[in-house]
């Protein structure tokens, strides 16, 4: 069920819908690209999410009459109101799929139709894709620094809003966690859900010990208890031991795991393994949670802790470390007089620089090892031929390049929205996660390590090159501001 909320748009974005009304260009057909210039933590890649979410939203957009009714009082007049009336998304959308690996400067979205409706869902897809991108990209950092071992999204509580906590859960999900402490996300999506004990039950009770008792009668099966409410070693394990010697033995269960949320949880993780294995508890497993991000579990794990599952809360839900998904929404081809023309931005600043006109977008694949070579970007009438070698060139220092041969080349910008109507075979959010981890399974180790990984070849056909050239020396080129 999609839960219908007013449309997410800037005003200004009223503002130009407003223009071109009144000038009558409305109808104009444009192209635009989503693409981003900078992976978050200074990562190799960044994961793609958000897609489904995309879709939902565009495909029931409507307009509500609070929404029209505060447009009037903002003065904007008849027609302009009139079209929105009766408003029916008509564009089509093409993306990468989600839980697929991607890389600046590609477009990783194309929208193309009326250039009033293109323009006017920049923020509610930038909102979307932006968010949910940052978020399983960092899952993805996280789940791969835990070496195997599971990893679960507990940060609800410190989301930054309602929506951020849901969609949050979604996104990490893909990017590689296993479960989520979100039961509000858990319903919505299907998740893996965990139900760690919290400290406030403990000290309900006079000693830990009772608290364990109470609450393993009633978990049986799942049996997690906290233990660090007082003293993790002095006297948290040693409760926790002898309720699982009085309480889940005698009717033939064993615990689940003891969760450890402060202190030093490399010393204390290693300690507490050596008292539960004594135990005979080998088989219960350790749960850690306390702020943690990728740079600490590597650590831990290097000092050899003994940890089993990773509970990661603000530090995955906020990426603290790096809050911010770079995704633009630029316009690469628009209709003049009848007929599609390439669009560029000329920045000062020259990163700034759009890749013009209507493109595909091609992962080169090796045949033999199955690992990306690179991503091309080609005029959208250009094929690449896996049966011919072909000339990679930087389109940056162009006098760098490689010839590949035995590869496979694959498109990845797929039909999404066809006319307003979704095409696009959807598949459920466990195939997205399993492909993601496929998907990151092709990249070299070198694209995928933490510190300074290598930058991935993302390469432009040598036609749609020249073509970029040729605009940025139409656009500047008669400038008599030259320095």
């Amino acid at each position: 069920m999609i839960e219908k909320r007013n449309f997410l748009a800037e005003l200004c974005e009223y503002a130009v819908a407003n223009g071109l009304i009144s000038s009558k260009t409305y109808d104009t057909t444009a192209i635009f690209d989503v693409f981003f210039r900078d992976v978050p933590d200074n990562g190799g890649f960044a994961i793609m999410a958000g897609l489904d979410t995309l879709i939902n939203h565009l495909t029931d957009l409507t307009f509500s009459d609070e929404e029209l009714r505060l447009l009037i009082e903002l003065g904007f007049e008849d027609d302009f109101i009139n079209y929105f009336k009766d408003f029916k998304f008509s564009c089509d959308v093409f993306a990468v799929p989600e839980g697929t690996p991607i890389f600046p400067n590609e477009p990783i979205i194309k929208v193309k139709g009326p250039i009033i409706q293109a323009q006017l869902i920049e923020t509610l897809l930038l909102n979307t894709i932006n968010f949910q991108t940052l978020i399983a990209t960092k899952s993805n950092r996280i789940v791969r620094s835990a070496e195997g071992r599971s990893v679960a999204e507990v940060g609800a509580r410190r989301a930054h809003g309602f929506d951020a906590a849901i969609e949050g859960s979604r996104a990490a999900y893909i990017g590689g966690a296993d479960a989520t402490s979100n039961f509000a996300a858990g319903l919505k999506y299907n998740l893996p859900m965990i139900s760690p004990m919290t400290h406030s039950f403990v000290q309900m009770f006079e000693s830990e010990y009772e608290a364990f008792t109470v609450y393993l009668k009633e978990h049986y099966k799942d049996a997690v208890v906290i233990v660090d409410t007082y003293d993790t070693l002095g006297s948290g394990v040693p409760n926790a031991i002898k309720a699982f010697d009085d309480v889940l033995l005698p009717e033939g269960f064993r615990p689940k795991a003891i969760m450890i949320d402060s202190g030093d949880m490399t010393y204390l993780s290693k300690r507490a393994r050596r008292m539960l294995d004594k135990a005979g508890y080998a088989d219960c497993g350790i749960i850690v949670s306390n702020s943690l991000d990728e740079t600490l579990i590597r650590d831990m794990l290097i000092q050899g802790a003994k940890i089993d599952m990773f509970a990661v809360g603000e530090k995955l839900v906020t990426s603290q470390t790096s809050p911010i998904f770079n995704g633009v929404y630029k316009i690469c081809e628009i209709e003049i007089n009848g007929e599609m023309q390439p669009a560029i931005m000329v920045s000062d600043n020259v990163s700034k620089i759009t890749t013009p006109c209507d493109k595909k977008l091609w992962r080169l694949f090796d045949m033999e090892t199955g690992k990306a070579i690179a991503d091309v970007l080609t005029l959208i009438d250009e094929d690449i031929d896996s049966r011919k070698p072909f000339l990679l060139f930087d389109p940056i220092f162009t006098w760098k390049k490689k010839e590949v041969d035995s590869f496979v080349a694959r498109e990845l910008l797929v039909p999404i929205i066809k006319d307003g109507k979704c095409v696009y075979n959807r598949p459920s959010l466990k195939e997205i996660r399993q492909y993601c981890k496929e998907q990151v399974g092709t990249l070299w180790e070198e694209v995928v390590r933490f510190e300074n990984p290598h930058i991935y070849y993302v390469d432009l056909s040598e036609k749609l090159w020249k073509e970029k050239q040729r605009l940025i020396e139409y656009r500047v080129g008669g400038s008599k501001d030259k320095q």
